[in-house]
């Protein structure tokens, strides 16, 4: 990830901005224009799953064109694990990029930095926004604007077995990370079944972070954290679960693992997202007996609280649009609570909106499951444009740690001594 904007960038930067601020592009105007006056074609890059997800947001499309008939939408489906490289291409050569994207959260700190996304506080994109669920309209804010409109959310949970719980004796899933420990070792005596499985991705390192009272760095201090002693703490408590109460973990394919010895009834709890589910679902632990899934919050660690990440996928306008106006009234359209409701039935995922958690909707046992858990549990990440390089070296040396290769302290020293070479003017804490 780069330390700031190299001279070319910021060039396209001052052009993007002087084409979103006027002219003969269609940019928005001191005074909003009418919605049935706007007209032009705008492109929507959609990153949800071409087979499964696309269907809803193509059917979407359809009703927003009916609405505004005079609006076209060229809709593109982008594979999510190209999206980043060739939007960040087409947007610093200002040459065939989208009008709107849907984007990463984690990606909006580092696309409004780079001036690639408009702020959008004041336009016709954001409606109704005491509606949205704070947390997922704050994984849209940088530096004091709001850069997305939320569309999707999503959070790390404590997904276990019931039965396994039940005949180990448990009668309620770990609230402490202590417990959770505690739990694994009485569920593997008393069943043979392992109490988890840990995942050695960053990612999901993050809810023993947070819940220990650490972070991956300080940008109100420009203070690397990640070696501080709550992390040490945090790494610790990783490094006894992966040591006294996980199944062997294969580092080489530690998420597929994962999942097969989980939803086959092989481990009886997991950290994971909603979008296990699914898969879970179809494994001989749960098909025909989806009431034997739990959902839970994450553990709380010593810090006294449980908090998770929160992921899911923002709309953006990119700066440099032809078509603000439109862009705008579209990216507004497809989360408002129609639509919401629209994407949650056909997708499952969960929705931004709280009005748009109707009884049909929380109908699906997943997003009732993880409602509650996103409402208690989930923050917002660090907002910094670097943060995704930041996952690099922190599994790589958290990887050292679990397999004794690294102590957990310079393990993290190791860590930050690499956050520094990518948080330009960062100090070491």
């Amino acid at each position: 990830m780069r330390r700031g904007i190299s001279f070319a960038a910021a060039v396209t930067v001052v052009a993007l901005t002087a084409s979103a601020c006027g002219g003969s592009g269609g940019g928005s105007s001191s005074k909003p224009k009418d919605p049935k006056d706007i007209s032009g074609t705008i492109t929507y890059w959609d990153t949800s799953d071409a087979a499964t997800e696309a269907p809803t947001y193509k059917a979407l499309i359809k009703k927003f064109e009916n609405k505004y008939p005079h609006i076209k939408v060229d809709y593109q489906n982008i594979p999510f694990t190209d999206v980043e490289q060739k939007f960040k291409s087409a947007a610093k050569s200002g040459k065939g990029a989208p009008d709107v994207v849907r984007t990463d959260v984690g990606l909006m700190a580092e696309y409004a930095e780079l001036g690639y996304i408009a702020p959008l506080d004041g336009t016709a994109a954001l409606k109704d926004t005491d509606d949205f669920s704070p947390v997922p309209l704050n994984t849209a804010k940088y530096k004091g604007k709001t850069y997305g409109v939320p569309s999707v959310t999503d959070t790390l949970g404590l997904l276990y077995n019931k039965k396994l719980l039940k005949k180990a004796g448990i009668t309620e899933p770990p609230a402490t990370w202590d417990e959770f420990i505690a739990d694994a070792k009485t569920i593997k005596q008393k069943t043979g079944a392992y109490g988890t499985y840990l995942n050695p991705d960053s990612y999901f390192l993050l809810p023993l972070l947070y819940s220990n009272g650490a972070d991956l760095a300080d940008p109100s201090a420009k203070k690397i954290t990640i070696n501080d002693g709550a992390a040490v703490k945090a790494l610790t408590t990783a490094k006894k679960i992966n040591d006294e109460a996980s199944m062997k973990v294969d580092f080489a394919n530690a998420y597929q693992n994962m999942q097969a010895a989980f939803k086959n009834g092989k481990v009886a709890m997991l950290i994971q997202g909603p979008w296990s589910v699914g898969d879970d679902l179809g494994g001989t632990a749960f098909k025909g007996d989806e009431d034997n899934l739990g959902f839970a919050p994450v553990p709380a660690g010593a810090g006294g609280k449980a908090q998770a990440p929160t992921g899911g996928h923002n709309l953006t306008v990119y700066q440099g649009s032809s078509n603000l106006d439109a862009s705008y009234l579209f990216a507004q359209f497809m989360t408002s609570t129609p639509s919401q409701i629209a994407i949650a039935k056909g997708t499952g995922t969960l929705p931004t909106r709280k009005s748009a958690y109707t009884s049909e909707v929380t109908g699906d046992a997943k997003i009732a499951g993880f409602q509650p858990i996103l409402e208690k549990t989930a923050r917002a990440r660090v907002a910094l444009p670097q943060a995704g390089s930041l996952f690099t070296p922190l599994a790589q040396n958290y990887a050292k740690i679990l397999q004794d290769d690294e102590s957990v302290q310079g393990g993290l020293d190791a860590t930050a001594k690499e956050f520094q070479k990518l948080l330009n003017g960062y100090s070491i804490g």
